[in-house]
């Protein structure tokens, strides 16, 4: 993949930065709504399917593992025909995978099946907004372009948990996924309307994939903890013998901390001139705090834990994206694709592991290996700033010789 320093970053003229990072919010959240849907209805979906916080974990951890697979050709097309047709395209197929399920999700086999088909959309409309963002925001304000962006995920949650006590606990679990399918359709207005032209290409000597898949390793083992927090809260707050109803309202309550402190990561990014992948790292090694402290018994520990998982834990891959994207302006998707494998991956492992661990010794167990996992994220984030950092120095002894 090819890297240029920050200062060789820059795009082409075009719409609005507001109405950009909008349309690309909008594109991400509706592409990712449908497995944060089906986490946050796991108690009704459960219920009427039958089935254990393993059988959840296992229809999660499948829905990244497809994700996984498709991300470096995803992002091989995306770079090929565009975000225009591609942003369309993630959020058509959103809608109509959400309203197949609120209507054929009739047995817990085809709850996956249907899932899995809707996983290729969450891919092609995260690295779509990638594409969008790259190259139509200017550089001084990209940071927060992404920082809003990635609020799509805690937006996700935000809707998810809001939909237990707004819809699923009265008008039934089948009538959040014909929502969900609505918001999608809707979210077709927020669409590029055209494709920004692409950046000069940098030398092919300019490579860094190598630090890149370091990153995307931490990355993975990062998400696939994140992951798990919105996907396991509920549950797992229902265990402790809090009221459904509730278990949403802290779910969406953390989601607004997560969606802030993203937007706060890419605004601060904006006013520094490096070290973003350094902020990550220390921020997810402050984030394992708080799944220790979903560990422990009682209300307000949940609460905190639920503020510091989300806030700290979880609000960073608008930051990473941007670091990698200013690295890599010639093909920001396929940049993000190789990061995004990681992330997948760990969504693919990190579920099937917590909701095997919780159902066989616990929550408190499985949220105390979460808090474990994130710190040796954080190690191997720092590792891969390191061997991005060599490979910086190689580059200009090989410009000054």
């Amino acid at each position: 993949m090819s890297t240029v320093t920050e200062s060789d970053a820059g795009v082409t003229a075009g719409p609005s930065t507001f109405r950009v990072a909008a349309g690309a919010i909008a594109v991400t959240t509706v592409s990712v709504l449908p497995v944060f849907l089906t986490g946050a209805l796991a108690v009704q979906l459960s219920a009427d399917l039958g089935f254990d916080p393993a059988g959840l974990g296992l229809v999660v951890a499948l829905y990244f593992g497809v994700s996984a697979l498709c991300s470096l050709p995803v992002g091989m097309l995306v770079e090929r025909l565009g975000s225009r047709l591609t942003s369309r395209v993630s959020v058509v197929g959103a809608a109509v995978l959400m309203a197949a399920l609120a209507v054929g999700a009739r047995s817990y086999a085809s709850l996956v099946a249907l899932l899995l088909c809707a996983a290729w959309c969450n891919v092609m409309g995260q690295l779509s907004s990638n594409l969008t963002l790259a190259r139509s925001v200017p550089a001084h304000r990209m940071g927060l372009s992404f920082g809003v962006k990635q609020a799509a995920i805690p937006a996700a949650t935000l809707l998810a948990g809001a939909a237990v006590p707004a819809v699923a606990l009265t008008a039934g679990w089948r009538w959040a996924y014909a929502i969900g399918a609505v918001l999608a359709l809707a979210a077709l207005a927020g669409c590029p309307r055209e494709d920004a032209a692409p950046v000069t290409r940098a030398a092919k000597g300019d490579r860094a994939t190598a630090a890149l898949g370091v990153i995307g390793a931490a990355s993975g083992l990062a998400a696939g903890t994140a992951t798990a927090l919105g996907i396991f809260l509920v549950a797992s707050a229902v265990d402790r013998g809090i009221d459904p109803g509730l278990a949403g309202l802290v779910l969406t309550f953390g989601s607004v901390i997560g969606l802030s402190i993203r937007l706060l990561h890419g605004w601060l990014a904006d006013r520094r001139s490096g070290g973003h992948v350094t902020v990550v790292a220390a921020s997810l090694a402050a984030g394992a705090a708080g799944f220790v402290l979903l560990a422990v018994p009682g209300t307000p520990a949940l609460i905190v834990g639920v503020v510091l998982a989300f806030g700290l834990g979880w609000a960073w891959p608008g930051l990473l994206q941007f670091a990698v994207v200013r690295l890599n302006p010639s093909a920001p998707a396929a940049a993000t694709s190789i990061v995004q494998v990681g992330v997948y991956a760990g969504g693919f492992a990190g579920p099937i592991t917590f909701g095997w661990v919780a159902t066989h010794s616990g929550f408190p167990t499985a949220w105390s290996v979460n808090a474990g996992v994130m710190l040796v994220s954080a190690v191997l984030m720092l590792v891969g700033r390191r061997m991005l950092l060599a490979h910086a120095r190689r580059r200009e002894a090989l410009s000054a010789s």
